[in-house]
């Protein structure tokens, strides 16, 4: 995709298109920036739109070797600050122009096609919880604490982990991160995001009113009647 100041605004939506199309159908995403000019607003929303779609990533960093090393530890400080989000994806210097760091390039590309195509059965992932909740436990809420019983896959492309248990939309977001990086660490997934999916049992019974038995409707109605004043 081509910055905005150098193309008109129709071509620039169209690009916008072909670009979120080519990220949806693909596997492993490339994302070139330009080392010299570091990272910009547009860098990061595009980016933003490969971690929404899920998908591998790899940062290539062009014109690598033709900056300083100042203009190196500014990109490395961007990529920490601006680039947050994506500490999963891998960072790659390449040199487009002279071929270095290339060949390497789709080594790391099929190794990050296996981690989001993983296979991941339900005793590995639940075995993954157990230890996860028995490190650092979930929180109390309510004077109850949450319980996380079993784990299964949910999807490839990226990986998609179904947690089961009680309360877990009570779960903050400080402990999902945690799960989040435990799977991550434990899987060995390699420059691809990891999604959770919490589920909860559902009562039918939730919001309704206890309906009464015919004894408890009787009983009702004489204590009412007890209750009537007497006329004298």
């Amino acid at each position: 995709m081509r910055r905005r100041s150098r193309v008109s605004e129709t071509i620039e939506k169209f690009s916008v298109i072909k670009t979120l199309q080519a990220i949806e159908k693909s596997n492993v995403v490339i994302y070139l920036i330009d080392a010299r000019e570091g990272i910009t607003d547009q860098d990061a929303h595009l980016l933003g739109l490969v971690l929404e779609a899920g998908r591998a990533l790899i940062i290539g960093l062009n014109k690598w070797d033709g900056i300083s090393t100042e203009q190196k530890n500014t990109i490395n400080r961007q990529l920490d600050v601006k680039l947050s989000f994506l500490d999963f994806a891998e960072k790659h210097p390449i040199s487009a122009l002279h071929g270095s760091g290339v060949g390497k390039l789709f080594d790391v590309v099929h190794k990050l096609y296996d981690s989001a195509m993983l296979d991941m059965s339900t005793p590995a992932l639940t075995r993954i919880l157990k230890e996860a909740t028995v490190a650092h436990q979930p929180p109390i809420v309510n004077t109850r604490r949450i319980k996380l019983k079993y784990a299964h896959q949910g999807g490839r492309n990226p990986p998609i982990v179904v947690i089961h248990g009680v309360q877990t939309d009570a779960l903050p977001t400080s402990y999902k991160r945690y799960l989040m990086n435990y799977f991550r660490d434990k899987l060995k997934l390699s420059g691809t995001p990891i999604r959770l999916e919490f589920k909860s049992p559902v009562n039918p019974f939730h919001g309704q009113k206890k309906k009464l038995t015919e004894w408890e409707v009787q009983k009702r109605l004489r204590l009412a009647k007890r209750a009537k004043p007497k006329k004298e």
